[in-house]
């Protein structure tokens, strides 16, 4: 019932799917982080089925990408667009690490929010226009590595001052465990990409890691779920194109 009820937290908070309330307690946050990657493997599985259905009904390539492109952002509610607009925002800023901190937390987007945005999607729908078919696994993959690499940070990376959410999370973990879990998953998804030819979405994801775990200490002096949200739409979006351009190479 406990593992359960961590799953429907999980999807409650990092997804848009309708779940049954749970009064979230520190029984059953435990773990709850552990449960963060199935939403991307539920988005994996959704995403697959659009693909399938485009090519049993021989519909244009650019309806597929529209809709590989809008998946994600109808399934998790946007809730890490919200953070990757805010980050961008507070990286526009060249002041104070206070200044940065105090643009993260402004719920109006600014231009550059706007303008980050915008290019988010074009290169999306781009890339999921000229794919060719990707395997479920490799869909499910991509998805479910950044949200185990992003859960994994949350139990291991400073968290900064005020951090909300983020801080509930990590603070309720059972860190060893979760941090355990985490890395034993990631260690398996990275080595399934390796094994169904998408192994270029591996450095892609090791890359954006290190740069956002540098950017979370240096420019805003530590984690917050704003920049976590940065990382999920910032790593999904590499590791496709990295695997898309192996395709286009080939």
């Amino acid at each position: 019932m406990m593992i359960l009820e961590s799953v429907m937290i999980a999807f409650s908070m990092f997804s848009a799917i309708p779940m049954p309330q749970r009064e979230w307690n520190e029984r059953n946050m435990r773990y709850s982080l552990c449960a963060f990657p199935l939403v991307g493997a539920v988005i994996g599985v959704c995403g697959w089925g659009w693909w399938r259905l485009c090519l049993r009904f021989a519909l244009p390539q650019l309806l597929r990408g529209a809709g590989l492109c809008l998946l994600p952002v109808m399934i998790t509610g946007g809730i890490h667009l919200d953070g990757y607009a805010d980050t961008w925002d507070a990286l526009a800023c060249h002041g104070s690490r206070e200044k940065r901190q105090e643009i993260l937390k402004d719920p109006h987007l600014g231009a550059f929010a706007g303008i980050r945005l915008c290019m988010y999607f074009t290169a999306t729908l781009a890339l999921w226009t000229v794919a060719e078919e990707l395997p479920l696994t490799v869909l499910m993959g991509i998805f479910a590595l950044s949200r185990t690499l992003s859960g994994l940070a949350l139990v291991t990376f400073p968290l900064r001052e005020g951090s909300g959410l983020a801080r509930l999370f990590a603070e309720a973990a059972e860190r060893k465990g979760v941090r355990m879990a985490l890395l034993t998953l990631g260690a398996l998804l990275l080595t399934l990409l390796c094994l169904k030819g998408a192994w270029p979405a591996v450095p892609a994801a090791a890359g954006v890691f290190l740069v956002w775990r540098r950017m979370c200490v240096r420019d805003f002096g530590g984690l917050s779920g704003d920049l976590a949200g940065w990382f999920v739409q910032t790593a999904e979006l590499w590791m496709l194109a990295a695997v898309i351009l192996r395709q286009l190479i080939n």
